[in-house]
Formats: C-alpha cells, structure tokens, sequence
C-alpha cells in the first residue's frame, strides 16, 4: 500500500491512502489520524489500511478523491529519530582520493552514520529555506526506511523485518559547514538543515523486485535547473537497510517511526551521473585537479523521482526551489 500524509493545520498532518497509480487517495483518519500514530499501534493500524488500499485500488473506496502532491506534507512530518548513513562506498572513497584523506577505520565492515533532525521535514513541493548562498547548497537523493519498534541489539534479519515502509528524500547539505563540523569529532548539526521527502511512502511489497535484499533497486532520476544530472541506481549499496538499521540499533531501542537513510545513492559506474553536487565536483577535482561546478544559488530547482523499468515512480515526485531564509 502507500500512504501520504496532507496538510490540514496540525504538525502531523492527516493520514492518506494513495492508489497505486498515484493517481487517486482516500482520507484514512477514522484508521488513524496520521501515520506516526499508525506505525506505534501497526499490527491493528496496517490491516485496515491495506483493505482500504485495496477497496482504492478497485474503485470501491466511498470518499475517494484525485490525488494531490502538492497537499502533501513529509509522509512523516516530525518523528521520533531520524538516523542516515552512508551506504554507497564509491561516495566515500571519492572523497577521499579528491581530498587525499586517510581513510575512515572499518568503511567496508562497520556503516558509517549520523543522527540528524527529526522535528521539521520538508514536503515534496514545499520551498527550501536557507540563509546564505556561501554555504555550498547541495541536495544528497536518497532512499530511507521506516520502522517499527526495534530491540537493542537486533540481528539485521531482526532489523530488516522490522522494516514497514520505503520512502524516498533529500537530504539537503550545506558543504561549507560540513568540514568543521566533522573534525570537530561530534558530527553535523548546522551543516545539515531539514531534510525533504517524496509524498508516498511505500510498504515494500509495493516495489516488487525492486525491493530485495534490502535494498531499492530503482534509479534515481535528479535534474538540476531542468537538466538531468543523474541517474544512479539504488541497488549498489554496500550495507542493506538490515545491517544499516541493526547498526542503528546495537546500544539503543528504535521506536515506531524511526527513519534510517542510505546516503547519498553513488555508482562505480560514472556514467550513470550523481545524486548530490559534491560528488561530481570531487570527480571534476580527480579528473581537472579543480572543480568546475558550482553549489546551488537561491531560486535553482531540484527535482528527484525513483523509477523502475517500466517508468513507474512508485514514491511520486520531489520538486522543489531554494530560497533565502
């Protein structure tokens, strides 16, 4: 099934079923009036939901309206935790053969990973405020997963069954303030402002063989300013979401709702293009000795939009303008 969330004045929104065609929706609140409620009580929430994703999907849902992106919120509007990672090793050892860094102890064995804000993402169509251009705007595509509750110390079998929906983001970065914050040994804060979503999060079910192994394997599609700039595949990550969110969880509990990210979607294969700025400037820096692409300036547009190979975007479409704060 997939489900969205549209705004109707509160924080969390109200919970929607959307067709599979993205095309219709139906106002799920009498189920549950938004979705972190729905995953906190899902063994009762997820099988009234589906019998009304099916009644959707045949036509026999009462109520039922043409579908609106632009109404939506992050599926998620707030949650408890939101923890993303960096999945894709071709991304982290091009920064460091641009940068000439040593690097990282156990990259191939142990995820890397941060905790960033989970109280204020963004919508799919909503504009990105930010304060200054200086700051290097960049947007990272990528694909996360919500899940339900999970045990300290869960196996990534464990983690991955816990697994309830697959959602698509941005994580929107801002580069001149990354360096720092990293060497300063506690992680990104200021470099990390709110992080965007496409409107239809997915059970996983929903994706068919693009979902195995843990992972999507869907491309990517980014265009910058109208103009494609890449179209990476999802199925490269070298951690599946099992053994990213049993990392997440080796010394804590994770509670309904928790997002866990990939990071920025990277392939070996160049060709494919980038999902995020940084990478094709450290590729112009290995191949120019400099970079010759500029970060975003206030107005620019992104968009963002996962599709299989019969050109479905089975989570809809992120669009979206930068602006100044």
């Amino acid at each position: 099934m997939k489900l969205a969330t549209y705004r109707d004045g509160s924080p969390d929104g109200r919970l929607m079923v959307v067709s599979r065609d993205l095309r219709r929706a139906v106002d799920a609140g009498t189920i549950a009036p938004n979705l972190l409620l729905a995953l906190e009580r899902w063994d009762s929430a997820a099988p009234a939901l589906r019998r009304l994703s099916d009644m959707l999907n045949e036509g026999t849902a009462a109520g039922a309206f043409d579908f609106e992106p632009q109404r939506c919120m992050a599926p998620l509007p707030r949650t408890f935790q939101w923890c993303d990672a960096s999945a894709f090793l071709n991304h982290g050892r091009l920064m460091e053969r641009a940068f000439n860094t040593p690097p990282i102890p156990d990259f191939d064995t142990v995820p890397v990973m941060y905790q960033g804000a989970s109280d204020d993402f963004l919508g799919p169509h909503d504009d990105v405020p930010l304060p200054d251009e200086v700051l290097g705007i960049d947007f990272e595509g990528e694909f996360g997963v919500v899940v339900g509750k999970v045990p300290m110390g869960a196996t990534p079998a464990q983690a991955l069954a816990a697994v309830r929906l697959v959602v698509q983001l941005n994580d929107w970065s801002l580069r001149a303030l990354g360096p720092r914050e990293m060497k300063s040994g506690f992680g990104f804060l200021q470099a990390k402002p709110s992080t965007s979503f496409a409107p239809v999060a997915v059970t996983p079910d929903e994706l068919g063989d693009a979902w195995r192994d843990g992972r999507v394997h869907l491309d990517l599609d980014v265009e910058w300013n109208g103009e494609r700039f890449g179209h990476p595949n999802g199925g490269e990550m070298n951690f599946g979401f099992g053994d990213l969110v049993a990392h997440a969880a080796r010394t804590r509990r994770l509670g309904a709702g928790t997002i866990v990210g990939s990071g920025t979607v990277s392939n070996a294969d160049r060709a494919v293009g980038s999902a995020c700025i940084a990478e094709r400037r450290v590729i112009e820096i290995i191949d120019h000795g400099a970079p010759r692409t500029q970060f975003m300036r206030f107005g620019d547009r992104v968009r963002m939009c996962a599709r299989g190979a019969d050109g479905a975007a089975p989570f809809g479409v992120i669009d979206q303008r930068v602006v100044r704060a």
